[in-house]
């Protein structure tokens, strides 16, 4: 005999489906639905069926929209002349939360990883390039993550752009803000110590 009714199963089944959420937490949550009020969770439904219906990739820079082009992409007020190109939508949501960066964006929507078969077609490389030929941008600023992956990709992508007289340049990375020098990886430090800049 089933624990739950088929409606609490269904739902505790498809929860699971989420990244990081295990039976456990999706038990809970299924009991939390159950206890909350109905117009809570149609909102939450409708809020669901929303970001499937009215979600789209920007024809320009590849992020998440609304509408066509994004309000970012739309927007006279930032510069033409700088892309900070990342690999994933969220990533550009971080660098813009930071609002250290004025320019335009290109999401990779991935890196290269050829053990995995991801390879240069696999991501949005041609679009960039593209964007590249007007002759409008002076930097391009790789954003990737400091794994092997990430670069990879920043140097793959520096082959192609510098012969089209582009300047390329990559995050610096380091040490975070409030951070203490003697608990950092050696990884980290290496990097922060050959990010270093003249004060």
């Amino acid at each position: 005999m089933p624990a739950f009714p088929p409606p609490v199963s269904r739902l505790i089944e498809e929860l699971t489906k989420l990244p990081g959420i295990g039976e456990k937490t999706a038990t809970r949550l299924a009991f939390h639905f159950l206890r909350t009020e109905r117009p809570h969770v149609e909102a939450l439904a409708a809020a669901l069926t929303a970001l499937r219906d009215q979600t789209r990739l920007c024809s320009t820079c590849l992020g998440l929209t609304d509408v066509d082009p994004c309000r970012l992409c739309a927007d006279p007020q930032r510069t033409d002349e700088q892309i900070c190109v990342v690999e994933e939508p969220a990533d550009l949501a971080a660098v813009e939360r930071s609002g250290q960066f004025r320019g335009r964006y290109h999401v990779l929507h991935g890196t290269l990883a050829p053990l995995d078969g991801v390879g240069p077609d696999d991501l949005r490389i041609a679009e960039l390039l593209r964007r590249l030929a007007p002759g409008t941008v002076k930097e391009v600023i790789v954003t990737t993550n400091p794994t092997v992956e990430g670069e990879a990709t920043a140097l793959y992508l520096a082959k192609l752009i510098k012969p089209l007289g582009v300047r390329v340049s990559r995050i610096a990375h380091g040490l975070p803000v409030g951070g203490d020098v003697e608990y950092a990886d050696n990884v980290t430090l290496g990097k922060a110590l050959e990010g270093r800049r003249e004060m």
